[in-house]
């Protein structure tokens, strides 16, 4: 019997990665390449969207030689990809005007401001269920097509289309210039402040108001259904494979995670880190700094909303300690270090490197370490490290179950951080339900894939998917619950703290903040 599989491009941040699974769900190749970040002023953040094509071209290549894939042995093609950074190219030579700018790019600021200026930064919330922020594409196309001679003339004859990344390679893989399909899916539109959330179309309204002529606009399709057949390039070794699902990055986790009931969740723990919860079939008006988003859509059927929750620094601090401080030898030694002592030692640091986040989103916060006395080792530190990221995770898990009015009763992990025993543990700890680590832990890459079986009816529906996850971990909460009430209490004060520190001006008036986590 011939093998099969789905194939997955992760198109990533700082890489793109292709990985085949197989029925089970199981990766049989994977292939993986960085691509340059382009930093040519304090603030922007731009990548080269010709070399992230060629790197997708290159990864599938390689995946599929590696199991020596033969035509119709790839039954499908899915994408999940960085969020909210934008694309400007020209449909007839398929030329990009310029760099993508990157969803981590603070250019905006002033645009943003100047939308602010007119009802706040909830201005446009109850449409679109986002703050104002540089967060998201709108501002940013706006940006371009005022920044770039011509590019305005351009868009209304025409000669100009607008995508998030998926979009770019969606179009590239079906075609390009010669018949590329121009779409987009539900999740990633949902994170352009240009989309009604509840009605999940581009809202004229909106547009207007940020300057985005509709006609660049891709049209909005559900994250799973055949959006074309592979053309071009990629068809020399993957010919004729339909193109059939696409997911901003982090709903992918949460679909490759089978979070399809609401109140299940999953938290992708990195650099920094991403919480989000299923809510069900309408959108969460969220009150406690959380945002709400599409989930996925599958087909036809009814879509599926989120709560997302992003946490700046949980990895990056314990890469701060390690580089920065020289406390530890490699990011693995924390753990035992932190072991040697039974708690924290009444210390807490709050990493404010650059703000927070979810769900307090105070850009005026700097990072603090409280608490400290003679008694306090490098060891104390060390668990006080590992704490912020559970104490953080918390943090959010509580605004979210009061937007939504759902109660966690599980958080599944995944991601580099979950090979910290000790981490998980406190985790679990702190937030009073079991935490539940995958076999498989390549989630964003398999919830691609699973949309793009389903498409094509490779797998059959969603329970079938389920029945592919299986547990490789699990952490049960065992402390004492009148000792995690008083830590978070300490904590909480600590985070007060970390406000108002910095000088630099500021125009927060409890909205998102102007930088975001890395990924």
């Amino acid at each position: 019997m011939v093998d099969r599989y789905v194939a997955a491009v992760d198109q990533g941040t700082t890489s793109t990665r292709c990985i085949l699974f197989d029925h089970a769900g199981r990766l049989a190749a994977v292939a993986q390449r960085e691509h340059r970040q382009h930093l040519p002023r304090p603030g922007w953040v731009e990548h080269d969207a010709q070399e992230i094509l060629r790197n997708v071209l290159r990864v599938v290549g390689e995946a599929v030689q590696d199991v020596g894939a033969g035509p119709g042995q790839v039954v499908a093609l899915g994408i999940a990809n960085q969020r909210e950074t934008t694309v400007l190219w020209d449909p007839r030579t398929g030329q990009p005007y310029g760099h993508a700018v990157v969803w981590q790019d603070l250019r905006t600021e002033a645009r943003v401001e100047e939308l602010a200026a007119d009802g706040g930064r909830d201005r446009f919330r109850d449409v679109c269920g986002l703050p104002l922020t540089t967060y998201f594409a709108g501002p940013r196309i706006a940006w371009l097509l005022d920044a770039t001679p011509g590019l305005r003339d351009a868009a209304a004859a025409g000669h100009v289309l607008f995508g998030t990344v998926d979009s770019w390679l969606v179009w590239n893989l079906t075609g390009g210039p010669d018949g590329g399909v121009h779409v987009t899916d539900v999740t990633n539109a949902s994170r352009t402040m240009l989309m009604d959330l509840a009605g999940r179309h581009w809202s004229p309204a909106l547009c207007e108001a940020m300057g985005v002529p509709m006609q660049i606009l891709p049209e909005i399709r559900s994250s799973a259904e055949v959006y074309g057949l592979t053309g071009g390039p990629v068809a020399e070794v993957l010919p004729g494979v339909p193109v059939a699902a696409a997911l901003g990055d982090q709903q992918a986790a949460l679909f490759g995670q089978t979070c399809f009931a609401p109140g299940e969740a999953k938290c992708t723990y990195g650099t920094g880190s991403f919480v989000l919860i299923n809510t069900g079939a309408t959108p969460v008006t969220a009150e406690h700094g959380t945002l709400p988003t599409v989930a996925y859509q599958i087909g036809d059927e009814p879509a599926a909303y989120a709560l997302e929750g992003a946490i700046a620094v949980t990895g990056s601090l314990v890469q701060w300690f390690r580089d920065g401080l020289g406390m530890i030898a490699t990011a693995p030694d924390i753990e035992g270090l932190a072991l040697s002592v039974p708690d924290n030692g009444g210390c807490y640091i709050v990493p404010a490197f650059s703000g927070l986040f979810a769900p307090h989103w105070r850009p005026d916060a700097r990072g603090v370490v409280v608490g400290l006395t003679s008694f306090v080792t490098r060891a104390h530190l060390a668990r006080a490290v590992l704490e912020a990221t559970a104490w953080q995770t918390r943090d959010v898990v509580d605004a979210m179950d009061a937007d939504s009015g759902l109660r966690l009763t599980s958080l599944r992990v995944d991601g580099g951080m979950t090979s910290n025993n000790l981490l998980m543990q406190t985790v679990a700890d702190v937030l009073g339900v079991p935490v539940v680590r995958p076999m498989v832990s390549e989630t964003v890459s398999l919830g691609a894939a699973y949309a793009a079986g389903l498409a094509v009816g490779w797998w059959p529906d969603l329970e079938g998917l389920r029945r592919n996850w299986h547990r490789a971990g699990e952490w049960l909460p065992h402390a004492d619950p009148a000792a995690v009430a008083r830590g978070h209490e300490d904590w909480t004060r600590a985070v007060q703290h970390s406000f108002g520190w910095s000088r630099e001006p500021s125009s927060h008036d409890g909205g998102a903040p102007s930088a975001q986590p890395g990924r």
